[in-house]
């Protein structure tokens, strides 16, 4: 049987096709501004998304090795020169192996608790011994291991320097758990709150550049909590305690000033303008706060003191820590001037006033000088130096100082309440303070059975 279409659906048939066709070209015309307009995004993200420097790669793995020698030796000789000849070996120790076992507690858990999402106070869980990490996984325009590794030694130097509170009569082992159970539940959540995303202290906009709240108030708070639950030195007030080699701690000072160029510009995370701001005004206010400690010694009493000129420039260090990247040179050498005399009070009159041994002024200079830095940093920022928003009192800008005030005190509360109780739980399971033998005959022998012969 023949079928044939009827007439109306062939004509139909053949109107389909070119309505199709009409529709379809009518829908690439319709689309072609969101395609080319997607396309461009994507090329934005594409050129958006973080490439690696070769440059900034080698500052920082510059800056990092800076950093590590900082503590091992710069820190360990500062100190070992200040304590009796009796307890030099058992400062170095102390020193060394801190920055050993802290090392693998940052790696293992203190970074990922630092620099990943969590809430305001710690971070999360992801980044557990570097997980997810490989060589081609970058911070910025750096690889994340070097970044890893660069805040790992800020990390481990930070809680070496509360040793100088307590030197000379701790036990070796309570020292370990202690630095241990301080840098996870202390200096973590602080250094979060500041740096990390999401940190209460940085979505609150406080500046600090390189640490101090993060580094300076944390440890000087610690170590005078730490010299307050030991108790004094046998002896303090009464014996000659006077420091056994002032070579070593100007050795060990010139390698802190040297190093802390990489400490503070390499805070910039980028060789460009912002590290060379930083290093420019790291050396100035260093060289203004000598100058003025020795001066302002030299007119009260008389002589101008090798450890006057010593703790002068690691005062100057420690207080243009937080303002370097967002001062200019007026403003760096204004910080320093007022470092060296303000620390002097902190190391003369402040710990005269209260009592306490701090035993190689840990809060005389690194919590002083961080809290005067800290809230000069509100004072003399400048949006021209640390860009759109990150400007000071000098600036117009007053409300910075408050914010700066606030943050101090945060870093103080937190530092003080965690630091007294670890001690006193420790204290209390195993005991922190050596016997008072072992403290005549010295740490070195007592401790670690050994002795130096020279």
């Amino acid at each position: 049987m023949n079928f044939k279409m009827p007439r109306t659906l062939s004509r139909l048939a053949l109107a389909v096709p070119a309505t199709l066709t009409s529709a379809l070209a009518w829908a690439e015309e319709a689309t072609a501004p969101a395609a080319e307009a997607a396309a461009e995004t994507t090329e934005a993200a594409a050129a958006a998304a973080p490439v690696l420097n070769s440059g900034d790669t080698a500052w920082m793995l510059t800056s990092s090795l800076l950093v590590l020698m900082m503590l091992i030796p710069g820190l360990a000789l500062f100190y070992a020169g200040m304590v009796r000849k009796k307890n030099v070996l058992a400062m170095l120790m102390q020193n060394f192996m801190t920055g050993a076992l802290l090392s693998i507690v940052w790696f293992v858990a203190g970074y990922s608790l630092t620099f990943t999402e969590g809430n305001q106070f710690f971070g999360g869980l992801s980044r557990i011994m570097l997980a997810g990490v490989d060589p081609s996984t970058l911070f910025g325009t750096i690889p994340e291991t070097v970044f890893a590794m660069f805040q790992g030694t800020f990390a481990i130097i930070t809680p070496a320097l509360i040793i100088g509170g307590f030197a000379d009569r701790m036990k070796f082992g309570p020292m370990l758990a202690f630095m241990v159970f301080w840098l996870l539940l202390v200096y973590v959540p602080v250094a979060h709150m500041v740096w990390g995303p999401g940190g209460l202290m940085l979505g609150m906009g406080t500046l600090d550049f390189a640490g101090g709240t993060v580094v300076h108030i944390n440890a000087g708070v610690a170590g005078l909590v730490a010299a307050l639950v030991l108790g004094k030195r046998k002896g303090y007030g009464t014996e000659h305690l006077a420091p056994h080699n002032l070579v070593l701690s100007m050795i060990g000072a010139s390698l802190l000033w040297v190093g802390w160029f990489g400490f503070n510009a390499g805070s910039a995370l980028a060789a460009g303008g912002s590290a060379g701001f930083a290093m420019a005004n790291t050396h100035l206010a260093t060289a203004a706060a000598a100058v003025s400690w020795t001066f302002a010694e030299w007119m009260l009493k008389g002589k101008p003191s090798l450890l006057g000129a010593v703790s002068g420039a690691v005062a100057g260090l420690v207080a243009i820590t937080p303002a370097c990247g967002f001062v200019d040179l007026r403003g760096a050498l204004i910080i320093g001037l007022l470092a060296g005399v303000v620390c002097l009070w902190g190391v003369t009159g402040l710990k005269h006033m209260f009592g306490y041994d701090d035993a190689l002024d840990c809060f005389g200079v690194h919590g002083v000088g961080g809290m005067l830095g800290a809230i000069l940093t509100g004072v003399f920022a400048v949006s021209a130096i640390g860009g759109e928003g990150k400007s000071g009192l000098i600036d117009g800008n007053a409300g910075q100082v408050l914010i700066q005030v606030i943050s101090v005190g945060i870093t103080v509360a937190w530092t003080a309440i965690g630091s007294f109780v670890i001690l006193k739980v420790l204290d209390l399971a195993v005991g922190l303070r050596v016997s008072e033998e072992a403290e005549r005959e010295g740490l070195d022998l007592a401790c670690h059975g050994e002795t130096i012969h020279s």
